[in-house]
């Protein structure tokens, strides 16, 4: 066997390349994905300007895995990270999950790029995070787009097939707790005192002991229903908050605090519990968590959970055989209508390459009344019934294929709960879900369209191609030989 490392096979050697990771690994755009992300890693000077010739991680696009930079070690493959990302949601891991994984699986490490094994970890835990940060919502779909390309490439699907797509709304939820009361009061006194004491202010009284009493009794209140009761508690945590608040702002007016990062977090933190002790039952544009002011309740008229803390996402899928074209989300929880504009716009910009947009959109009776704001494009609902025609009531019979895969992203795709911070954090996690599925969408096709039609008939080419090159220079090498030997 030959290799280039006397002591290591090459991982092409070492695995059945007719594995539908493999193959896939070999179709996607991985040049265009690099030369799309690239720009994000630029070193810039104080001014803004790219600094030619050398990025954050390495020198050139050209070096990514390797070479020598002033700027800090040589950064790690785009590729790498990119194939991280897809492998992360596709496969339902975390990101301390799917850096063990890696080093375990050899076909994760083809579909990575990497020529030989390695046993040991491809990165951090921690700098996943970094690079879904560094790259940001374009970034991430870039890599959702290049999912749409390679089912494309593959003839996995008909470009006409993008003309007809389905949008439907969801709740992305975020990672916090079912927000109550006299927890959110207890925890905003708890945060605001440690957060004090890294400035340097010393408090009087921190109702340490005090508070814990009450929020058992609040517990055992609500369980029993005893509303007024558990209403006289609420109103004492209430007072412990203002009191403690009022002694911070006191004594940080007369407290020089050289920490600016941790002025700039009590004065975030003193903020919201202002608005945690202020906020009453009915209000609107209430906090919902202390560390995610960006949290709505959202009700969908679901009997199981009729109140979902989190954010409205939008998803667009293919009408016939469901791939995602469009994922997005909107905070402020917008009515469904009004978010059809923007995924349009999104899907049409995933879209691009393929020279196909979308002309008409099945949805749900939530987006009636919007015809007018979307002209380009022909809206499909059931409150149309009296002036469809007999093909457009054929479509609406498919409307509901988007809620099994609204349910396969939220149960098997990470969607269910978003653990990423802020706003940007849901813009992120959304696109990166719908690229997930749709790996596993691209793999599921492979099977479909069967192993021999797809890996087989390269193969053989090359090796006709091998015999016949073998032939023709057996055949020429016979023809020297009998003129060397002929006499003369």
């Amino acid at each position: 066997m030959q290799t280039d490392d006397f002591f290591r096979a090459r991982l092409d050697q070492m695995i059945d390349l007719r594995h539908p990771l493999a193959v896939l690994a070999n179709r996607m755009p991985w040049a265009q994905i690099e030369s799309t992300l690239a720009p994000a890693f630029e070193r810039r000077n104080r001014s803004g300007q790219a600094v030619e010739g050398s990025d954050l991680f390495g020198p050139t696009l050209a070096m990514a895995g390797g070479g020598v930079s002033a700027a800090g070690r040589p950064r790690l493959p785009i590729r790498l990270m990119a194939a991280l990302l897809y492998l992360k949601h596709a496969f339902n891991l975390s990101d301390e999950e799917l850096v063990v994984r890696w080093s375990e699986n050899v076909v994760w490490q083809y579909f990575s790029g990497q020529a030989y094994y390695t046993p040991k970890l491809p990165c951090d835990a921690t700098q996943i995070g970094r690079f879904r940060s560094a790259i940001g919502e374009a970034g991430v779909e870039e890599l959702l787009k290049a999912t749409i390309d390679a089912a494309v490439q593959m003839k996995a699907i008909r470009p006409a097939e993008f003309e007809r797509v389905i949008v439907d709304t969801t709740v992305q939820e975020k990672a916090i707790a079912h927000p109550v009361d006299s927890r959110l009061l207890d925890i905003a006194r708890a945060k605001i005192v440690q957060a004090a004491r890294s400035v340097g202010i010393t408090l009087k009284q921190t109702f340490v002991k005090e508070a814990k009493e009450l929020r058992r009794k609040a517990g055992g209140y609500a369980h029993a229903k005893q509303f007024r009761r558990l209403k006289r508690v609420l109103k004492r945590q209430r007072t412990i908050l203002g009191i403690v608040l009022r002694e911070i702002q006191r004594k940080l007016a007369e407290t020089a605090v050289e920490n600016t990062q941790a002025l700039a977090q009590l004065t975030t933190l003193l903020e919201r519990a202002e608005r945690l002790r202020t906020q009453q039952p009915k209000d609107k544009n209430k906090l919902y968590a202390l560390h995610a002011p960006e949290v709505e309740c959202i009700g969908k008229g679901k009997a199981r959970k009729p109140y979902e803390f989190g954010v409205k996402a939008s998803i667009a899928v293919t009408h016939k055989q469901g791939l995602i074209v469009g994922a997005r989300s909107f905070p402020g929880n917008p009515y469904d209508g009004h978010t059809l504009k923007e995924q349009l716009e999104q899907t049409s910009i995933l879209l691009e390459d393929v020279g196909v947009v979308p002309r008409h959109v099945m949805v749900d009776l939530g987006f009636r009344g919007v015809d007018r704001d979307n002209p380009r494009v022909q809206i499909v609902h059931r409150g149309k019934a009296k002036s469809l025609n007999r093909q457009q009531r054929r479509w609406l019979k498919r409307r509901q294929a988007v809620e099994p895969t609204i349910g396969h992203l939220k149960s098997d795709h990470r969607m269910d709960r978003c653990w990423l911070a802020g706003s940007i954090g849901d813009a992120l996690h959304t696109v990166l879900c719908a690229a997930g599925y749709n790996l596993r969408w691209l793999l599921r096709a492979m099977a479909r369209l069967g192993l021999k039609a797809v890996f087989l008939r390269p193969v053989l080419r090359a090796l006709m191609a091998l015999i016949n090159g073998d032939i023709a220079r057996f055949t020429s090498g016979h023809q020297n030989f009998r003129l060397a030997g002929a006499p003369g």
